[in-house]
């Protein structure tokens, strides 16, 4: 075990110092968040709005306008009409004139705000729908060496919180900023046609608001841009936790685990309050400073009643005005804040949507032909990393129908053949071709949908026992499920559960045995009627006498398909067509099982050392 105070970084190969205010690992997507606020991003972000513009962007402006005129009208009809005209002139009858005017006007403003929240929440949902669509859609295309990169946790909060931080932004925050834009142009005309020389006295203030905002925007924007990277970190974290929660149990590491989340929990704290402090210090500022403006509108206003160019009706309504001047600002500067929050996330969102998979369908690519299944692997060199060769030189020949062994020590490159067979990766030298044809220079999907692949660690989705092997071939019927299950060997154990084939399996089918999730995966594989069949390790976690029926099974079900058969336990390859015997990436033997038992060469050493130890 470890010391007190330092990590095995099984990433970095060494011990690292255990600093509970940073990840474990740092990781690509956690780079320097100093970055210059993106205008063309910011274009980027509202192109989702696009869609819906011509819809209900037309009624949103007109719902806009209208509750911004009424809004404006208010005050003037108080101020002027009412006290200078109403109540300074005695009319009884203006004055409930005005007063009915103003009630109306209240009312068509809030009919207006309530059919323009309704429309812009509307539109937000739909933009964030699109954006969390195209974002889980994307990742769905990128290639395994992206996701070698990255925790799951960290991919996780692109999608949850990253997009749901912008649904602010996108159901209220733009229309509310558009409005306030134009409630602010039109109080400032409004005030310099009443009387320009107070108008401008009042507007004295406005460059110093401009100036707080602009000293203080570059830092909250950094500070909400660290509080998006701790709560990656966080999420990277629980996922790795969670995920080895029984690793944890076992070496009775629950107190380091919590002590290092307590760690990183309280740097995300202080890193939220610190961001908070600073976005909830510009309201007071733009406060104190709209306080100082209203000190000299009634100084300035005073002096101009004195002199007989400014009656008090007129300085109730610019006092009005001015109070609804100072709100918009106040709000824009709130709103600013938050696009800040909403631009920290779509850096986030937009550097995985910018993400090229390394793996793609090349201009031209042509679907696969339904194949016999001959493959052959010519001159085969492949790194994961520039100048760390995984395979050095391989050749390998599958004619339709053989079954083909794949053995050796681990790190040998059993697994990454297997990867390049269903072009997960790209060889770095020569080629791999199914029937002739170069699996780079024919599309994806037609490829991958004539292989099929059982891995030791089979994956069960949360759902029913017939959906999960549904996802093999998502138009078969429940006789031709029962068929494949039947075939495997798992329709007994299937039948005896509650629920049969209907029953619901927990995550992961943790509900299951090893053996039982581990047919199940060959019943989903066999579904799909592929031409070549990859078991990988696929026995390894069967007890004796379900590898048995496996094996009478896999007889009758890989007649006709090539096979690529992946397997530590020698004995269920005695009767592949070919036994490849891989070393550091190379082929060092080659035969049937007599052959390389007569042979007496390595597999002959892997066969005896395995039955001295049964």
């Amino acid at each position: 075990m470890s010391t007190h105070g330092e990590k095995f970084n099984p990433k970095l190969g060494k011990k690292a110092q255990s600093d509970p205010n940073q990840s474990r690992f740092v990781y690509k997507d956690d780079d320097d968040i100093d970055k210059a606020f993106n205008w063309k991003q910011f274009g980027r972000l509202f192109s989702y709005m696009r869609p819906y513009a011509k819809q209900m962007l037309p009624l949103i402006l007109i719902m806009t306008v209208l509750g911004t005129v009424t809004k404006l009208a208010v005050p003037y009809l108080t101020g002027v009409v009412a006290i200078d005209g109403a109540i300074k002139g005695g009319d009884q009858k203006l004055l409930y004139i005005v007063t009915a005017a103003v009630l109306g006007l209240y009312l068509v403003q809030w009919v207006a705000n309530v059919f323009r929240i309704r429309y812009t929440n509307i539109i937000g949902q739909r933009v964030i729908y699109d954006i969390r669509s195209s974002l889980f859609k994307h990742i769905q295309k990128l290639s395994f060496n992206f996701f070698d990169k990255r925790p799951a946790g960290s991919v996780l909060v692109r999608v949850t919180n990253d997009v749901n931080s912008l649904q602010d932004l996108f159901t209220n925050g733009a229309v509310n900023a558009m409005i306030d834009c134009v409630q602010l142009a039109g109080i400032m005309v409004i005030l310099l046609l009443i009387n320009w020389k107070l108008g401008l006295a009042v507007m004295i203030t406005v460059p110093i608001m401009f100036f707080i905002s602009t000293k203080l925007r570059q830092k909250i924007r950094m500070a909400w841009q660290d509080v998006r990277l701790k709560n990656s970190r966080i999420n990277s974290h629980l996922n790795e936790a969670i995920q080895g929660i029984r690793v944890t149990q076992a070496y009775t590491q629950e107190k380091e685990n919590m002590k290092f989340f307590n760690g990183m929990n309280a740097d995300s704290r202080k890193s939220w309050n610190r961001a908070s402090t600073m976005n909830q210090a510009f309201g007071p500022m733009i406060e104190i400073t709209g306080g100082f403006g209203s000190m000299i509108l009634f100084w300035y206003g005073t002096y101009l009643i004195q002199q007989g160019e400014v009656t008090v009706g007129l300085l109730v309504t610019f006092a009005n005005y001015v109070g609804n001047f100072w709100d918009p600002i106040n709000r824009l500067g709130q709103m600013y804040n938050q696009l800040l929050v909403a631009m920290a996330s779509s850096e986030r969102i937009f550097e995985f949507l910018d993400e090229e998979p390394s793996i793609d369908d090349k201009p031209g690519a042509k679907p696969l032909p339904k194949i016999r299944g001959d493959v052959n692997l010519e001159k085969v060199v492949f790194e994961y990393e520039p100048g760390r060769q995984a395979l050095k030189g391989i050749d390998i020949e599958a004619k339709a129908g053989q079954s083909i062994a794949l053995v050796g020590h681990t790190g040998s490159g059993k697994s990454t053949i297997i990867n390049l067979l269903s072009r997960f990766y790209d060889v770095s030298e020569g080629s791999v071709k199914l029937d002739g044809n170069d699996v780079r220079d024919v599309k994806l999907e037609s490829l991958r949908a004539q292989i099929g692949i059982v891995l030791q660690d089979t994956f069960i989705f949360s759902g029913t026992i017939r959906e999960n092997i549904r996802f093999g071939r998502l138009d078969a019927t429940d006789a031709e499920i029962e068929e494949v299950t039947r075939a495997v060997k798992a329709h007994d154990f299937i039948m005896a559960l509650p629920g049969g084939y209907d029953t619901e399996v927990e995550e992961r089918g943790s509900a299951l045995s090893m053996g039982q999730r581990q047919l199940l995966s060959f019943a989903r594989a066999l579904l799909a009627d592929p031409r070549i069949l990859i078991l990988d390790e696929a026995t390894a976690s069967i007890d004796t006498e379900t590898e048995l029926r496996i094996q009478e099974a896999l007889k009758v079900l890989l007649e006709g398909r090539t096979s690529f058969i992946v397997a530590h336990r020698l004995s269920t390859i005695r009767h592949a067509d070919k036994i490849i015997v891989l070393d550091h990436g190379e082929i060092k033997e080659q035969g049937t099982h007599a052959e390389l038992i007569k042979h007496g060469g390595i597999y002959n050493g892997l066969v005896e050392a395995q039955f001295r130890f049964l």
